[in-house]
């Protein structure tokens, strides 16, 4: 009888393991998930872990760096670069994102706020990766906005104000429906980002140049 043959994928092992830990680090935190709870779920010995991540610390920064990374430039950075215009760019993300969270039932959160909440103080280089995914979100909305103004348009807009704005108001929307487990929350914020008037940065402005940094859109 021929022996069977032993399937070696060790990318395919690395997958699976970034897989559990993405998801175990954003149910239950990166301080709460073991590394043995993690192997378990994984299916994966120690050794094996460990070749391709000799650490605990390690794990996380490849889910921070290659996993978190990637899920904004997938919510919110590549559909704000192909949208019409940065503001209906940023009014898409929060409608798409609370009509998924409305659809599944219930809120863990947004990845990048739970890790900076739980790990920006207690490590350099956790804090240093959390902080370039904030900035290259950041920089893409407000080169968004550039370009923009490059088509005659937002010629009063702040593009590093309007984008620090909206990062801050999804982060905090995020928390809050995260903790009132009701993405309500993230159509209430949106609705106050489209109301509220931002003076541009520029002084000697009056109040009749401020702009509103969302408007809402105009129906009939």
């Amino acid at each position: 009888m021929a022996r069977k043959k032993r399937t070696n994928d060790p990318e395919g092992m690395r997958r699976r393991v970034l897989d559990v830990a993405e998801d175990a680090f954003q149910a239950r935190g990166y301080h709460a998930s073991s590394l043995g709870d993690l192997m378990a779920a994984a299916g994966v010995t120690g050794g094996a872990l460990h070749h391709h991540f000799p650490t605990k610390k390690a794990l996380a920064l490849a889910v921070i760096e290659e996993r978190v990374a990637a899920a904004v430039r997938e919510t919110w950075i590549d559909p704000v670069l192909a949208a019409p215009s940065a503001r209906q760019g940023v009014r898409a993300v929060f409608e798409a994102v609370a009509a998924e969270l409305e659809q599944q039932g219930y809120v863990r959160g947004c990845p990048l706020n739970n890790l900076a909440h739980e790990l920006s103080l207690a490590d350099d280089e956790f804090r240093l990766a959390l902080a370039m995914i904030l900035a290259d979100w950041r920089q893409a909305i407000a080169d968004k906005i550039r370009a923009d103004q490059l088509g005659d348009g937002e010629g009063g807009t702040d593009p590093e104000r309007f984008a620090a704005l909206t990062v801050a108001t999804y982060s905090g929307a995020m928390s809050m429906a995260k903790t009132s487990q009701d993405a309500r929350v993230l159509r209430e914020c949106l609705q106050g980002l489209e109301s509220f008037e931002l003076l541009p940065s520029q002084g000697g402005l009056t109040a009749k140049h401020r702009r509103r940094v969302l408007p809402r859109p105009k129906i009939g």
